[in-house]
């Protein structure tokens, strides 16, 4: 490929990540030329091993083994609430968004290889809480609710625990 291919993918690549982070939401690194280059990341990885793994992480090659780091991961969203960036800062919170803030170096959070394949039935007794949206019923399984509704765009304090009857 062509380093005039890569950079057309990427830019295309970082227009739709734009969109579908704005309609969802979140907001892309406003640093123009790091998000680029985070994007071209992703498009090798894409070429690479079939799926758009992290480019700030070391992926495995094998995407049942990668799933928690394909963009977005699995830790964009705790990053973002305890740091204002995700791990590789290509989604930020609203104040490093409009300037008020910058993203800062994240430790990883995600666990050595040895620990990242759950027993089933830890997975069945893991720590995720069912949160529903108040305003328009969104369910999403997670530690803690999102920081923002992807359907109604409700702040995180219209979350509430929902238990299954």
């Amino acid at each position: 490929m062509s380093d005039g291919d890569l950079d057309a993918r990427a830019k295309d690549l970082m227009s739709r990540l734009t969109q579908d982070a704005k309609s969802g939401g979140y907001s892309i690194n406003p640093d123009k030329e790091m998000t680029l280059d985070l994007c071209r990341g992703l498009v090798q990885n894409l070429d690479r091993y079939g799926y758009m793994s992290c480019p700030c992480r070391l992926a495995d090659g094998k995407k049942e083994a990668d799933l928690d780091i394909i963009c977005p991961c699995d830790y964009r969203d705790a990053d973002l609430e305890e740091y204002g960036a995700c791990y590789c800062a290509l989604y930020v919170d609203e104040k490093v968004f409009r300037g008020e803030a910058q993203a800062v170096s994240i430790p990883e959070r995600r666990p050595p290889p040895e620990s990242r394949q759950k027993p089933a039935a830890q997975k069945e007794t893991g720590k995720l809480q069912i949160w529903r949206c108040r305003v328009c019923g969104y369910l999403c399984a997670r530690e803690s609710p999102p920081g923002i509704c992807p359907i109604c765009k409700a702040k995180k304090d219209r979350f509430e625990p929902f238990q299954l009857t």
